[in-house]
């Protein structure tokens, strides 16, 4: 018995339904397993899933910044006392340049200094003499022994000496200002580290001409604790607040971790200067986060260097990692 015409169809139509159905149930099980809210179950070693209100881009850095020295004054270097990559103690000497002609300009303000002082000395001499003069002369024309014309040029004598005097006192004074004015110029031929500092950069050479605009000759990094200066979107800047927990993760492919806590958020919107993307950075505005490292002093955190790209990871900690 042949099988009815429709059979064939039948079996097509089938076998359609099925490949369709059996589609249909895998992207309804891959749906529900991105979907899901259900945690899997953690193993023994597994760490529970972390939520973060917040993630910015931010680079390492110091408060102030690098700081960049120019020598105060023009001349010829006559000394660069450090290199790149020394360590300087605050008050070491950097560099200085020819001290000749400060001086002798502090040896000549001290001598007038000396002339000053001599002058006031002898004044003061002249002026004991004269008034002892016009006592003697007024107490003789007192008792008739002598005429009262005479007695009153001593006292004119003495008064005169005194107004010298006077004078002598103020000459000294703006000789001993003058003596200090040469010593400040003497030491504005020096440049020395305000502080404790690494050197990063030397632009200077014996023998050059330098002036203060000629630009900074040495940049210091200031050994002050590391901090991170993010850059936190506007849309999480009112997640975030002082004191909250961070996370700090390195970039450039390092799995190397900090914990940290926000110091302060910045009042003021700015572009985006970290993102790498140019549109996102020229339309994105951010505020800046500056966060301090739970331990500051640890090495792997004085290791970081100025500038260093990371992640930050705000509202969760973990166990830190070196």
């Amino acid at each position: 018995m042949k099988p009815p015409a429709f059979l064939p169809s039948w079996r097509t139509h089938a076998a359609r339904l099925l490949r369709r159905g059996g589609l249909a149930l895998a992207v309804a099980s891959l749906l529900a397993g991105c979907s899901s809210s259900d945690p899997a179950p953690a193993g023994p070693g597994a760490s529970p899933a972390t939520a973060y209100v917040a993630v910015a881009r931010g680079k390492v850095d110091i408060e102030g910044g690098l700081l960049s020295l120019a020598m105060p004054r023009e001349g010829t270097l006559a000394t660069v006392a450090v290199h790149e990559g020394d360590q300087v103690k605050q008050g070491q000497l950097l560099a200085a340049l020819d001290t000749e002609p400060a001086t002798l300009a502090v040896q000549a303000a001290q001598a007038q200094l000396e002339q000053a002082q001599a002058q006031l000395k002898l004044l003061g001499i002249k002026q004991a003499a004269a008034k002892q003069r016009a006592e003697r002369l007024a107490a003789a024309a007192a008792a008739g022994a002598g005429d009262g014309q005479s007695a009153d040029d001593a006292r004119e004598t003495a008064a005169q000496i005194g107004a010298e005097q006077q004078a002598a006192r103020a000459a000294l004074g703006m000789a001993g200002q003058k003596l200090d004015e040469a010593r400040y110029e003497l030491k504005q031929r020096s440049l020395r580290a305000p502080f404790d500092a690494d050197v990063v950069r030397v632009s200077a050479q014996p023998g050059a001409s330098v002036s203060p605009a000629s630009g900074p000759l040495f940049v210091l990094l200031p050994r002050k604790p590391r901090i991170v200066r993010a850059e936190l979107n506007d849309s999480f800047a009112a997640a975030v607040r002082p004191g909250m927990p961070a996370e700090v993760v390195a970039e450039g492919g390092a799995q190397a971790r900090w914990q940290a806590h926000v110091l302060r958020i910045g009042q003021v919107y700015g572009p985006a200067t970290l993102e790498n993307d140019p549109q996102i950075r020229a339309n994105a505005r951010t505020v800046e986060c500056v966060l301090a490292f739970d331990q500051p002093d640890a090495e792997p955190v004085r290791n970081l260097r100025i500038g260093q790209r990371v992640t930050v990871r705000f509202g969760a900690a973990s166990a830190p990692k070196d």
